[in-house]
């Protein structure tokens, strides 16, 4: 653990939960300039997915807000500099000075050598992995009181699967996929697709980069179903269910996995 992200990667189970964008903290020269409000940041930040990714004890889970510096994007693009990086928000009062932002980028690059060092080690260990990459994304853009986006287009859980060799990893996505679709959820299904909202970000990519065979990294979308997005009110009781759900979940990707280490 360091204090920008915990890292936990010292079980010998070859289930990862990640949840990248579920920080909130803010350095203090962040804060001295910044012009966002507390909860204007909290509406594009994925609270609650740090909950989900302690169902493994190999897990991932960011401390630092993704406005400081954002793991799932490229280091280049790593910190919202113009109102075009962050959905049309103004983020900064003043520009920030360069030694702000370098700073924040030798956090960012300390924990992606962090990561490749803890997984390099588990895959040694444990052999191929699955990593379920939480976020959470806004359906209601148009305000608290207008109508959701357009379900459709917006499934509750969006499996991003397009950074990855498909194919090769056929397996244990279909698994993953098809167990999370059979859940009883309260009384019924979820509506979860695959490469419908989003396909997968910078985190995986590099995962699948640098581990192409060995780390099969799934990004988990849910729609913001178990919280109110504009006031960050969240209903732990949907929580509490996805959070069984997810657990449901692990025998598959454990008997899926393994059938592909014997298969090696």
């Amino acid at each position: 653990m360091n204090e920008s992200c915990v890292i936990e990667l010292k079980s010998n189970s070859p289930i990862v939960s990640t949840a990248i964008h579920d920080g909130h903290e803010l350095s203090v020269d962040h804060l001295r300039l910044f012009a966002l409000s507390e909860k204007d940041r909290l509406r594009e930040e994925d609270p609650f997915t740090g909950v989900w990714a302690k169902m493994s004890e190999n897990h991932i889970v960011a401390r630092k807000s993704r406005f400081e510096f954002d793991l799932n994007r490229p280091p280049e693009n790593a910190i919202y500099l113009s109102p075009s990086d962050a959905w049309g928000l103004n983020v900064w009062k003043t520009e920030p000075p360069e030694a702000v932002t370098q700073h924040a980028l030798k956090q960012y690059t300390a924990i992606y050598e962090s990561i490749h060092e803890g997984l390099s080690h588990l895959i040694k260990r444990v052999g191929k992995i699955v990593i379920l990459d939480f976020h959470s994304y806004c359906h209601r853009r148009k305000g608290a009181d207008a109508p959701p986006d357009d379900p459709l287009l917006n499934p509750e859980i969006n499996i991003g699967s397009g950074t990855m060799d498909r194919n090769y990893w056929a397996p244990v996505v279909d698994r993953f996929m098809n167990d999370l679709k059979a859940f009883d959820f309260m009384g019924r299904q979820l509506d979860v697709r695959e490469n419908i909202k989003f396909r997968g970000g910078y985190f995986p990519t590099w995962i699948h980069n640098n581990f192409p065979e060995s780390a099969c990294c799934i990004s988990v979308e849910f729609k913001k179903f178990f919280m109110d997005e504009w006031s960050g009110v969240p209903d732990w009781d949907l929580i509490g269910a996805i959070t069984d759900m997810l657990h449901e979940t692990v025998p598959g990707l454990m008997e899926e996995i393994s059938n592909m280490n014997e298969s090696r």
